[in-house]
């Protein structure tokens, strides 16, 4: 079970519990007397809610199991580190969804946003919140380091690589402001002995949050695959895993995609 785990703060689990205990409500549950104790609760939470009182669970029962939401909330927030997951999970799970958990970094960030992918395959969807937050402020500070590779029989030269590789992102870019985008040359080598393949996935945000996870920010990542991941709320580890690749700006490890920024 996740209600949780979908948005909802702690304090709206704990005013759901308690009307379930005072009898301000009562099962079965309607969505419309959740909402008039609990207008904030996420539309999944009040589903969940409802579906469980419908299959038999009694109030008391939807008490203490929401009580007990409200506790786990409490506790990973005290702990700020959160487990982050796509795919099938048991009734235990007190995960959150991968999906969810992007978007909201993205939304919040008033800074910067460093990202590291793999691929970026429907950057049209995965990266409209980011996007849009780069609308709303065009001063937050956006970088995005991805791979860019070679196939091994593409004699192509690297100019030519990355021509295309900008063009194909950018067509599919949500948003008039487009990040600062990064490249590893060595991923570009024409000797696939020495090639190499970027395959960090992170977000930092403001230096304060950090994510690191298996899943690539795609579609197919976020909703189809098995992905794990950490959310880290601790702003020493985030400016230090952002001085990472930070360091690598500087020392030109990496370079910036030519032609990509209007």
């Amino acid at each position: 079970m996740s209600l949780a785990l979908e948005g909802v703060s702690a304090a709206t689990l704990r005013a759901i519990a308690a009307a379930l205990q005072n009898g301000q409500l009562s099962t079965p549950l309607s969505p419309l007397a959740i909402a008039r104790v609990a207008p904030s609760c996420s539309e999944t939470a009040v589903q969940q809610l409802v579906r469980l009182s419908k299959e038999g669970m009694q109030a008391a029962h939807l008490a203490l199991l929401v009580d007990a939401m409200a506790k786990a909330v409490e506790q990973r927030l005290a702990s700020g580190v959160e487990l982050v997951w796509t795919g099938p999970e048991s009734s235990a799970s007190q995960s959150r969804d991968t999906a969810i958990v992007v978007a909201e970094l993205f939304r919040s960030a008033t800074k910067s946003v460093l990202v590291s992918t793999f691929v970026v395959h429907q950057a049209d969807t995965v990266f409209k919140p980011l996007a849009d937050r780069m609308a709303e402020d065009p001063g937050l500070r956006v970088q995005l380091f991805v791979h860019v590779g070679r196939a091994d029989r593409d004699t192509r030269y690297e100019s030519e690589i990355l021509r295309e590789f900008a063009a194909q992102l950018g067509a599919k870019w949500p948003g008039p402001v487009r990040p600062l985008l990064y490249y590893d040359p060595r991923s570009l080598d024409t000797n696939p002995a020495t090639r190499a393949t970027w395959h960090a996935k992170v977000i930092v945000v403001d230096d304060e949050t950090a994510f690191v996870t298996s899943a690539n920010f795609t579609e197919w990542a976020q909703q189809r695959n098995v992905e794990a991941g950490v959310l880290i709320r601790n702003a020493q580890f985030a400016k230090q895993l952002s001085q990472q690749f930070e360091g690598l700006v500087q020392s030109r490890t990496v370079a910036e995609v030519p032609g990509f920024r209007p």
